[in-house]
């Protein structure tokens, strides 16, 4: 098993998508985003991409499945690349102890409120009776995800432990914080590549610019 979580630093894109952007559904060139893509797959092979919609579908795919609608992919195929696309949202990669499932999960509030995780862990554990590990790579932090009231009250009244403040004390949502807790509710430790998506240039923001690319977390048995 093999995973990495990929910045904007290495790439073609131009500006405002420079410079290593892999979505193809951002205004980027196509042509450009399919050579970031190919950048990548000279260390993790056949990608297997999905269309993230905010929601909490899981899909196990294999060598030939076409990019399901989902936020979640599942697969026990050797040497299939899972991917996952943000700029803000939890790029989430989880795995078994003897490495015969992986998953690739986005896990942005709504997803972390509609418990896309959990249904992931579910799935796995119908695959596997090993141990499931977990990683999370960079994502906006709780001192910059300023919410408005409606939208905190609706994760922090299912996830508490998700309710933050910004540096200037405005409402805000520490996702890392709440997906911590969730995943531990039910076995699964989980480990934080922390870095903020926002305060570090290194990698695509929506919060810092509307229009811009996407990073990606990526795993591979």
């Amino acid at each position: 098993m093999r995973f990495t979580f990929t910045d904007r630093l290495a790439g073609f894109s131009s500006a405002p998508f420079d410079r290593g952007n892999l979505a193809l559904h951002v205004g980027d060139d196509p042509e450009v985003v399919a050579s970031n893509r190919a950048l990548v797959a000279k260390e993790f092979p056949r990608l297997a991409f999905m269309s993230q919609v905010h929601g909490n579908t899981v899909v196990q795919v294999g060598a030939n499945t076409a990019a399901p609608e989902a936020d979640a992919l599942i697969t026990t195929t050797k040497a299939l690349s899972l991917v996952v696309l943000v700029a803000d949202c939890i790029p989430l990669l989880l795995w078994d102890e003897s490495e015969s499932v992986i998953a690739a999960v986005h896990v942005g509030r709504r997803g972390l409120a509609n418990e896309v995780a959990l249904k992931t862990i579910t799935a796995m554990r119908s695959l596997t009776d090993s141990k499931i590990l977990a990683v999370m790579g960079p994502s906006i932090c709780g001192s910059c995800y300023e919410v408005d009231e409606g939208t905190y009250n609706e994760v922090t009244r299912q996830i508490p432990e998700s309710a933050a403040q910004t540096k200037s004390g405005t409402l805000a949502l520490d996702l890392p914080r709440g997906l911590q807790v969730q995943l531990a509710a039910v076995g699964v430790e989980i480990e934080n590549k922390a870095a903020c998506t926002l305060e570090d240039e290194r990698y695509f923001s929506y919060r810092r610019v509307r229009v811009t690319g996407r990073q990606a977390g990526i795993i591979t048995l």
